[in-house]
């Protein structure tokens, strides 16, 4: 049997594995270097071009949750992750590099895949479609003719990252949020209130990139840029990637005002990423505005924050439950295009694209785990989310069913709630493999 995998990201390279692993012969199509995007720049498979964290591995943090899930469920990207993991706390955090070079050699390895690179701009059968934010025109507007609606739009936003010999670490201090993981994962920049309020002063009316279709984009919540963050109130990041909660400084004992943390790059701490920075700001700005972080006054940029476009489709008003076409069950959906957000969301339903493929193309039906469990309920929201106002979500414990009251569902504190939810749905995770 064979099928085609049309994107080399990370729900595409999962897909192909999960594919292969069952017996069936893959075509796994990536249009680069063929064909370029604005946000890639190598030719390699599974190039992380936003962040370079999965986020947490803790069970009880939702992402760890899936992150849990997808390992019973032979995720290969989760173990290629491990190896090219660097410092940073409790998150997986990686070395891109590595991280896209272990993927690559992994896949590009397997007996029975095949990687061809070409654009594809019609629907292949059987296969899973899984390229990602950055979808060609004419595979989206194909895509968009197919299901009878128009894929929806926005635009995310990429963070700086720093040269660490650049960096006045006088000014910095190493701590990760809560004293978790190792004491030089982050390092963090404080601010005093006087400061603080000039740097939003500064960064509400800096110059930033815009383009007419651009304005009228609605961003997903969770990736707002900085500056449109900081238009929204002089507290507004205080509250957000600026919180000072968890992080005193040891030279005073007392959390900051406010605090700029970044996070390692890469495993030797060369570079530094400026967590929670995505921005449009135009470069002599970011340069500016920026270097107003204590610490950064002499930055050097290694990478200038930037915008990429950003396509999904309209799942609940377009796909069947298991993210096929409404008229053929033998093409999945898979990644950031099907409206999930994030690494791990996105290669979970690849890999759930790539063994469902296989069991259609085996005469069984496709199967979709349980929303008790997380990747279950980001399915379920998929499906049952209203149209009209369909945006993309990202694994939260909002997903699951509640507890009831024999689980002890509103007796016990927001940790051990969360601790009784992952104990159910890994128990739920592994029942419903059983059924595979």
């Amino acid at each position: 049997m064979k099928a085609t995998v049309v994107g080399g990201g990370l729900a595409g390279c999962e897909a192909a594995w999960a594919l292969a692993e069952r017996g069936i012969d893959v075509t796994l199509c990536e249009m680069r270097p063929v064909k370029t995007t604005p946000a890639h720049h190598s030719d390699r498979l599974a190039e992380l071009v936003c962040s370079n964290t999965f986020k947490s591995v803790e069970p009880w943090n939702a992402h760890g949750l899936l992150k849990a899930e997808l390992r019973r469920l032979g995720s290969l990207l989760l173990c290629c992750a491990d190896r090219a993991r660097v410092p940073g706390g409790s998150a997986l955090a990686v070395d891109r590099d590595l991280f896209s070079r272990a993927v690559h050699e992994r896949v590009t390895a397997h007996a029975r895949i095949t990687l061809v690179r070409d654009e594809v701009v019609e629907i292949p059968s059987p296969a899973v479609i899984a390229t990602g934010p950055l979808t060609s025109d004419s595979l989206a507007a194909t895509l968009s003719d197919r299901l009878g609606t128009g894929a929806l739009a926005f635009y995310d936003a990429i963070a700086p990252v720093v040269a660490d010999e650049s960096l006045d670490k006088s000014r910095l201090y190493a701590l990760s949020r809560y004293g978790k993981g190792d004491g030089d994962d982050y390092l963090n920049a404080p601010m005093d209130r006087q400061g603080y309020g000039a740097f939003i002063e500064a960064l509400a009316a800096a110059d930033q990139f815009t383009a007419h279709e651009f304005d009228q984009v609605p961003y997903f919540e969770g990736c707002l840029p900085i500056e449109e963050m900081a238009r929204r109130g002089p507290e507004t990041l205080r509250f957000g990637p600026l919180k000072p909660v968890g992080l005193p400084d040891p030279r005073t004992g007392r959390d900051p005002y406010a605090v700029v943390q970044l996070r390692r790059e890469d495993r030797a701490g060369q570079m530094w990423n400026l967590v929670g920075f995505q921005t449009r700001l135009r470069v002599p700005e970011q340069q500016r505005v920026f270097r107003m972080i204590p610490g950064l006054g002499s930055a050097e940029y290694l990478r200038y924050g930037s915008i990429h476009r950003n396509s999904y489709i309209n799942t609940p008003a377009s796909l069947s439950p298991a993210l096929s076409l409404p008229d053929d069950e033998l093409v999945f959906l898979a990644g950031q295009m099907t409206g999930v957000e994030g690494y791990t969301e996105s290669l979970g339903t690849g890999l759930l694209a790539g063994i469902n493929l296989a069991r259609r193309l085996g005469g069984l039906p496709a199967a979709v785990p349980p929303p008790t469990t997380m990747l279950g309920g980001l399915y379920r929201y998929l499906r049952e989310a209203e149209p009209a106002h369909f945006q993309p979500m990202n694994a939260n414990f909002g997903l699951l069913d509640p507890l009831d009251s024999a689980q002890g569902g509103g007796r016990v504190s927001k940790q051990r709630k969360r601790e009784v939810l992952a104990e159910r749905a890994l128990a739920d995770i592994d029942a419903w493999m059983r059924t595979l």
